[in-house]
């Protein structure tokens, strides 16, 4: 079983909104607390970038291209991590990835494509 599970993409218009899960079935509560977050995405012929992060104390930071649109959050007794996505637009079209860095695992991807 994968470490990291994602669930949520999909088909969404511009300007409608998305949640993005990452579970993490099998880790315990102290590291998945205990661990930074971060959730990345690639489109075609695109590097892979950083959209959101979560430091261990809660604080999170964005892309430019996100602020004030895609938000961050977890639920430790869930052992889920979440990425609301808000406003969206075509270029939010990519492949997403949550990714625990300290021990350096990722989700599967998921794919999001939003449409004009």
């Amino acid at each position: 079983q994968a470490q990291l599970v994602e669930s949520g993409g999909g088909l969404v218009q511009a300007g409608g909104s998305l949640r993005l899960s990452c579970r993490g079935p099998r880790m315990i509560l102290s590291t998945f607390s205990g661990t930074a977050k971060d959730w990345y995405r690639q489109a075609p012929g695109k590097q892979r970038e950083l959209v959101a992060s979560m430091t261990t104390h809660g604080i999170t930071t964005y892309a430019d291209s996100v602020k004030d649109r895609f938000i961050i959050s977890k639920d430790n007794n869930k052992r889920t991590m979440y990425l609301q996505m808000n406003m969206m637009k075509p270029e939010d079209t990519a492949s997403y990835y949550c990714n625990f860095p300290g021990p350096n695992i990722w989700g599967q991807g998921i794919q999001v494509t939003v449409s004009s």
